[in-house]
């Protein structure tokens, strides 16, 4: 029995930063922004709230339109690298607020790709029928670890949460059918954050040298992520007998208009196959993908039996793709976990 998506939702915060509020901030302006990312504008969350409030919106968002309560929720898988606090998970932060009570759960460091590794371990747990109902969430609040005098990452970033809920299909039609992970901790010298952990604990020193930040190789990262993005889709396509004109949407990590480009392209995809939100959000880490899968399905670009395609590329290195068959009816139609 597979793994089928019941539910999508998503939220973001209403204050938006736009290029034109970034040329007052570094040393950037528009044209540069939008030519080198497609992104015009990224939301951003209040300083007092951490990235559990974003999950629980979107949860519930998810969870509403699977048409089930937080009560029969059985397990919350949260991807996220920007977690209110160390300990406890965020996880358990989010269950509290929810009200799922009866749930179990844990967080998820996959970087940018943190929401396909969640999304693979969370099919895991309906297929092996140890669960029937597991919420995964992909959530980052960006925002509270940029260098805003560091034009190579605050122009990328913004603040968002999207979530799906997952449930057994009795019927076999639809959910996950297969997916190809990678891991490759070379990358770690080129996307990280070397301040906060257990190897530079927070002090003076660590705040001074400004070790509290995300910093990246752009152009290592670019070409990487657009061969590893391209490469774990070939093979998870070729190996499943799936040719691009099978797929009804790409939904790729939305770090930088020209990788999604560049992706699609060398997967010989129309652009209508492709979902891109990237210029609305910037990149949102974690959250890209059930942001852009929410999105889509609002937009009636996806029906029920659709094949689908997600791909993401992150720190780590992190990256993989996912193939699946759309479990959901469109909105306004009937249909969701109650129905099955």
């Amino acid at each position: 029995m597979q793994a089928s998506i019941f539910g999508v939702g998503h939220w973001a915060p209403e204050r938006r930063l736009t290029n034109q509020d970034l040329e007052k901030m570094v040393d950037t302006n528009d044209e540069w922004i939008t030519t080198r990312t497609g992104i015009k504008e990224r939301r951003i969350l209040e300083e007092e709230k951490g990235v559990s409030h974003m999950c629980v919106r979107a949860g519930r968002q998810a969870l509403e339109r699977a048409g089930i309560g937080p009560d029969t929720i059985e397990l919350i898988i949260v991807a996220t690298v920007t977690p209110d606090m160390p300990v406890p998970a965020t996880a358990a932060l989010a269950q509290r607020e929810l009200g799922a009570g009866a749930c179990w759960g844990f967080d998820i460091n996959g970087g940018c790709a943190g929401f396909l590794c969640a999304l693979a371990v969370g099919a895991q747990f309906i297929e092996s029928g140890r669960h029937r109902h597991v919420l995964v969430i992909g959530a980052d609040k960006m925002s509270a670890v940029l260098d805003y005098t560091d034009r190579n990452t605050c122009v990328l970033f913004g603040d968002a949460a999207g979530a799906v809920v997952l449930g057994p299909d009795p019927t076999d039609e639809t959910g996950i059918e297969d997916f190809r992970m990678r891991l490759d901790g070379e990358g770690a010298a080129f996307l990280y954050m070397t301040g906060g952990g257990s190897l530079h604990p927070a002090t003076r020193e660590t705040v001074d040298q400004r070790m509290h930040f995300v910093r990246q190789d752009g152009r290592t990262v670019f070409k990487k992520a657009v061969n590893g993005m391209t490469g774990a889709s070939s093979d998870l396509l070729a190996d499943n007998g799936v040719s691009p004109a099978d797929l009804r949407l790409l939904i790729p990590h939305q770090a930088n208009l020209r990788i999604i480009d560049a992706v699609s392209k060398k997967l010989g995809l129309r652009e209508d196959q492709v979902m891109v939100n990237i210029e609305k959000y910037g990149n949102t880490t974690a959250a890209t993908i059930p942001m852009a899968m929410s999105e889509a399905w609002e937009e009636k670009r996806m029906r029920r039996g659709d094949r689908l395609l997600l791909s993401a590329f992150g720190a780590g290195f992190t990256w993989g793709s996912l193939l699946l068959t759309w479990g959901m009816e469109g909105p306004g139609d009937s249909g969701g976990i109650k129905d099955l």
